[in-house]
């Protein structure tokens, strides 16, 4: 009989089929086996998980930390060092850098950044650049995980950091649909119409710039669910495997039920969405503003109901850092105000709490932020699952526990800005975080190196 390098006993483990009291061995970084209490090989260590639930490594596929650009918003060192604290073992890094991944050569110089500083594994998005075959070619073999763009121009003094990943023109999203759709790599969209924000950012210039509200009003949900109603209508001619970004507004759930079945395409929202509304905005100020804006609860209600539905089946953090003195220098300004939050160390604490809260049962919630992800992306049952052979990558929490959102206690670089979740108290802690069969967070220090990361690539799931 083998011997384990890792025994993780007394805990419920959730498996693909539900929550069951059995203990998990690891070896050589992978899952070795899932055994009845009693029958487990010896073990060079053993964890003793009584009284807590043991759950596949999260897997967060939609995150910025801009690096190597901008570290005074935080590195990769500080940013996965928060994603192993809030109990993530893999992110998904988007495409915004200075200058924007959109070529072959920045993709691997953030490879290679990623490689040297990253506390867990991350996989990269490229945009699609200049919409040439040769340029997505060599990105696909480099491994990009997925592809992204924006329906929006590029923001004012930051072109070089959207070239080639903004695409306002809908002539030149179609073809981005079309050029990307036979790579069978999910295409995630910011989905905003252009046209639509001009307008109604030029009709809000009239408007109180201080007023929280002002900034739902120069980017209305009309915006959002005119420009998913447009790809989706492209993508029954272009037939991509399409994926619509951090949905909003209930506006944009009618748009998806309407479209339902014509394409291969999913929703994702965040817990910004989920757990805040307009109301937050104006307690935590221009620290809370996000693009798509924040709403009101009716959409909330909406989101919510969208999950009941199976509408939206994923949520992400769409995890974005500032620095304090950026937001500062836009106080009283949210059209000025940089756009991001920083939500890493939340998202599980909070799709717990409402597990807690009767709301989702734990399979649906980690469904939500973690194991549907790794199918769209065909990494399952390599991640987002303990079955043998998957990596050994887990995540225990205490569902009993507190999580209380706090500067004092958070991990990520931009936790002077963590305003809109601050001081919020959540049933279900994070009380350890393993990867790859190596503990890199435990009862609040972070453990894991740096370049303990490794690059993941798209792979065959099943």
């Amino acid at each position: 009989m083998i011997t384990l390098d890792t025994r993780i006993s007394g805990g419920d483990v959730l498996l693909p089929d539900g929550v069951h009291r059995v203990d998990l061995g690891l070896k050589d970084g992978k899952v070795a086996g899932v055994y009845a209490p009693g029958t487990t090989p010896d073990a060079t260590q053993t964890i003793d998980a009584t009284g807590k639930t043991v759950l596949p490594g999260i897997v967060d596929i939609h995150f910025h930390v801009r690096a190597p650009a901008y570290p005074e918003r935080g590195t990769v060192l500080s940013e996965t060092s928060a994603a192993a604290a809030g109990g993530v073992t893999t992110l998904f890094e988007m495409p915004i850098s200075k200058p924007c991944c959109s070529t072959p050569e920045e993709l691997a110089r953030r490879r290679n950044h990623f490689s040297e500083n990253s506390v867990i594994d991350f996989a990269l998005y490229a945009a699609p650049g200049d919409l040439t075959k040769a340029s997505r070619d060599k990105m696909m073999d480099i491994g990009c995980i997925a592809w992204k763009i924006f329906t929006t121009p590029s923001p004012a003094g930051r072109a070089d950091e959207f070239e080639g990943l903004a695409f306002p023109d809908e002539a030149d999203q179609l073809r981005a649909l079309q050029l990307l759709a036979d790579t069978g790599l999910p295409i995630v969209v910011h989905a905003e119409s252009a046209a639509l924000l001009a307008h109604f950012e030029d009709a809000a210039k009239a408007l109180d710039p201080a007023d929280a509200a002002t900034h739902g009003k120069s980017r209305p949900a009309i915006c959002e669910a005119v420009a998913v109603a447009k790809l989706l209508t492209m993508n029954i001619t272009a037939q991509a495997k399409l994926h619509i970004a951090h949905v909003t507004s209930a506006q944009t759930v009618q748009v998806l039920r309407r479209f339902a079945g014509t394409s291969d395409f999913t929703a994702e929202t965040c817990p910004q969405y989920l757990f805040t509304t307009e109301k937050d905005v104006a307690r935590a100020g221009i620290y809370a503003k996000v693009n798509p804006p924040i709403r009101h609860q009716e959409d909330q209600d909406a989101l919510w109901q969208a999950i009941e539905d199976g509408v939206i089946n994923y949520v992400t953090t769409d995890h974005a850092p500032f620095a304090k003195a950026e937001k500062q220098a836009a106080e009283g300004n949210f059209p000025a105000a940089p756009p991001g939050v920083p939500g890493i160390e939340f998202i599980l604490p909070a799709m717990l709490d409402a597990v807690a809260c009767g709301r989702l049962t734990l399979k649906r919630a980690h469904d939500l932020i973690c194991a549907n992800g790794t199918r769209r992306y065909g990494l399952y049952p390599h991640k987002g699952a303990l079955l043998p052979g998957s990596a050994a990558d887990v995540t225990i929490v205490d569902l009993a526990g507190e999580t209380v959102i706090s500067a004092k206690t958070l991990h990520t670089q931009a936790r002077e800005v963590a305003h809109l979740f601050e001081g919020r108290h959540l049933r279900g802690k994070v009380t350890q975080t393993i990867l790859r069969g190596n503990t890199v967070f435990l009862d609040g220090e972070v453990t894991g190196p740096q370049g303990a990361g490794a690059f993941v690539i798209p792979r065959s799931g099943t």
